[in-house]
């Protein structure tokens, strides 16, 4: 096979569950994250020499559950660098499941080129039976070389499916499904080599964000709404000088009667506060289950907490001043 006229893609590698490995096959749980490098994950699969020439690069070898700040402006920076790159046509990102969704969001907002990114990852080390990651790590580098995936911004190809990083969250803690788009559901599928899209992605992303990747993070926080919830923890990371707080309340960004005063007090010595939900699904309306004029905080929409950490810390680090307009935006 004359493979000289296939796209390039650039793999890399963070660690996570696709990189697990397990002293027993029968065993899902229990293994050691991020030990099994890139060239391991890709000799696995070797039918990727008949979808793509592949460039591999280790960045990291870490369970996702202990990303950090500096690996993302690591990240975004190298996935940025190759796709300015004449000779690459696309980017895929292996990564840990438990973080995921904030890596692809982020890089959703910071990466600067319409050529396809794609993250993708497992639920299952790469010793078990059964094992995702191979079929994974295949369709993600076949969304990746498909021409269809331009200019779609960050995509997440799990289980046969595409995802926008937007969109996306975990919501199992086993099932090799675990990711969904609870509002807005797929936005393709991938399967035997075929890509097909469903539907598009109308939000600004990627060229067309206003944000890039930073140095300099700004402390975002966040906290959760429940019964008899107390003002210690907001009164304790005002005073480690927090510069956000995101809210994950109850039903539509309700918050405690405690916790609202406490937030209103964050919000008089300068914290960006934002309501979103710990409900999964839905959207939380401005002024809709807290007054959100009267306590100066932002409603996050459809974004759960931890994608409104993400696009808050962006927004606070570029200096944006109308936060509201940000998150209506994006």
């Amino acid at each position: 096979m004359n493979t000289s006229s296939l796209p390039r893609i650039a793999v890399l590698a963070t660690g996570g569950t696709i990189a697990g490995s397990a002293g027993d096959a029968s065993k899902t749980a229990g293994y050691k994250a991020g030990v099994v490098g890139v060239d391991k994950l890709l000799d696995a699969v070797p039918a990727l020499g008949t979808v793509a020439r592949i460039h591999a690069e280790q960045i990291a070898s870490i369970d996702s559950k202990d990303m950090s700040v500096a690996l993302w402006t690591a990240l975004a920076s190298r996935v940025n660098e190759l796709l300015a790159q004449d000779d690459i046509d696309g980017v895929v990102v292996t990564h840990g499941t438990d973080t995921l969704e904030e890596t692809a969001y982020l890089l959703h907002l910071t990466v600067k080129h319409a050529k396809p990114v794609v993250l993708t990852a497992a639920m299952r080390p790469s010793t078990a039976l059964s094992a995702d990651g191979p079929l994974n790590l295949l369709n993600a580098v076949t969304v990746a070389a498909s021409k269809d995936a331009a200019g779609k911004g960050v995509l997440v190809a799990f289980n046969n499916q595409i995802h926008c990083a937007r969109d996306v969250t975990k919501t199992s803690t086993y099932a090799v499904d675990a990711f969904r788009s609870p509002e807005t559901g797929v936005l393709g599928f991938v399967q035997d080599g075929r890509v097909e899209f469903q539907r598009t992605v109308v939000r600004p992303h990627t060229a067309a964000s206003e944000f890039s990747v930073t140095d300099e993070w700004p402390m975002v926080e966040i906290v959760a709404s429940y019964a008899d919830a107390s003002r210690v923890m907001v009164d304790a990371l005002v005073a480690a000088g927090v510069r956000g707080i995101v809210v994950a309340g109850t039903g539509n960004g309700s918050m405690h009667a405690t916790l609202t005063q406490a937030l209103a007090d964050a919000v008089r010595q300068g914290v960006a506060v934002v309501r979103a939900s710990r409900v999964g699904s839905g959207h939380v309306m401005r002024n809709g289950a807290a007054n959100d004029d009267a306590l100066g905080s932002v409603s996050a929409g459809t974004l759960n907490a931890y994608k409104a950490r993400v696009l808050l810390m962006l927004a606070l680090a570029s200096g944006v001043g109308d936060l509201q307009r940000v998150f209506d935006a994006y």
